[in-house]
């Protein structure tokens, strides 16, 4: 039952039956999410969830994760699409060999002239 609520709040209900290689990479992430909520976790690690999947998916899996955020569950994202990430995060970190080099909210490191040169790039601006 609860993972039939899990499929339904997902919106992919229509694929419990699907075999995982027919899927789409956003149907994909979107079942391997709910896999993850299935054990009912405190704290999620989403680890490049808008790679590989086109820009409605990517929609998609960010307003699941502003849905999951409401709902008061942590949620880690690692991903090289800055853009993406930062749109749905309280706080970021650019990080290089394992030690912090940024931290703040996506205004902050968008508008600061280091986070800038050493990653986001002097053009990067905010959707």
């Amino acid at each position: 039952e609860r993972l039939n609520a899990l499929l339904g709040e997902l919106d992919i209900s229509h694929l419990a039956k699907n075999k995982a290689y027919t899927l789409s990479g956003g149907e994909r992430r979107r079942v391997e999410i709910t896999r993850a909520l299935s054990t009912e976790p405190k704290f999620m690690l989403l680890d490049e969830p808008f790679s590989g999947i086109d820009p409605i998916a990517v929609e998609d899996i960010q307003k699941i994760v502003y849905r999951l955020k409401e709902k008061n569950l942590g949620i880690l994202v690692t991903d090289h699409n800055v853009r993406e990430t930062l749109s749905i995060t309280d706080r970021a970190y650019i990080m290089c060999d394992g030690e912090i080099l940024k931290s703040g909210t996506a205004e902050f490191l968008a508008s600061d002239p280091e986070a800038r040169k050493i990653y986001l790039g002097e053009r990067f601006k905010l959707n």
